[in-house]
């Protein structure tokens, strides 16, 4: 088969929801789950080196990569949201992140403007810097691979009735689930910081279109 980065952000995707689906079935399908998920996170570096390498990068490619991005956070923090081992309020901010970002992003697009290059969304040093730099999207895709792997082996080791390593006492409990809401919050914390040149630089396109509808309703309303 002749890979493209395309097909690879959708075996991503296929792969994240398939690790998902084992969650909560058994302390052996968790740690399947937990190795499915650093499989998937580690094919979104493949897509986007497939990309740089044979130069198939594109503005809907590109679209298409973020598209893969929130399915899979989404359904790994809805999923630990439902089983309380997280905040529900925090797939909410991914939710809501996610739409106000990606929504200042298309009409950046139907402006002309593309992810990158020179004639990119994004003008100011400091936001490409977090929002497009190798070392920001290395991290942001480490802390979450992190985040849903330390939830796995949470699930996996030490919660239901077939947990590897049995009872542990309240204390190891605490200490343990404050972990993973560290992490959790940590990488809700860094995917803020990352939309914020987003949401900065795009309000422009949006305050531009409010514009120009408004001029559109008055010089109907003139003629």
């Amino acid at each position: 088969m002749h890979w493209t980065p395309n097909k690879v952000t959708l075996l991503r995707v296929l792969v994240g929801f398939a690790a998902v689906s084992l969650f909560g079935r058994g302390a052996w399908a968790n740690l399947a789950a937990v190795g499915l998920t650093v499989v998937s996170i580690a094919l979104d570096a493949l897509d986007g080196h497939i990309a740089w390498a044979k130069k198939l990068a594109t503005p809907i490619g590109a679209q298409v990569d973020i598209l893969g991005d929130r399915m899979i956070e989404n359904v790994y923090f809805t999923y630990f949201a439902v089983v309380g081992m997280v905040s529900l309020w925090l797939p909410v901010f991914f939710f809501a992140r996610g739409a106000a970002t990606d929504f200042l992003r298309g009409l950046a697009l139907r402006a002309g403007h593309s992810g990158w290059g020179a004639n990119a969304m994004l003008q100011t040093w400091w936001g490409r810097t977090l929002v497009a730099s190798r070392w920001s999207r290395g991290l942001y895709a480490a802390m979450k691979c992190l985040c849903f792997c330390y939830l796995g082996l949470e699930l996996a080791l030490t919660r239901g009735p077939v947990a590897l390593i049995g009872e542990l006492g309240a204390d190891a409990e605490n200490l343990i689930s404050s972990g993973g809401q560290a992490l959790t919050w940590a990488t809700a914390g860094f995917c803020f910081v990352r939309g914020l040149p987003v949401l900065l630089e795009g309000w422009k396109y949006f305050a531009d279109g409010v514009a120009a509808r408004g001029g559109k309703r008055v010089a109907r309303k003139m003629a």
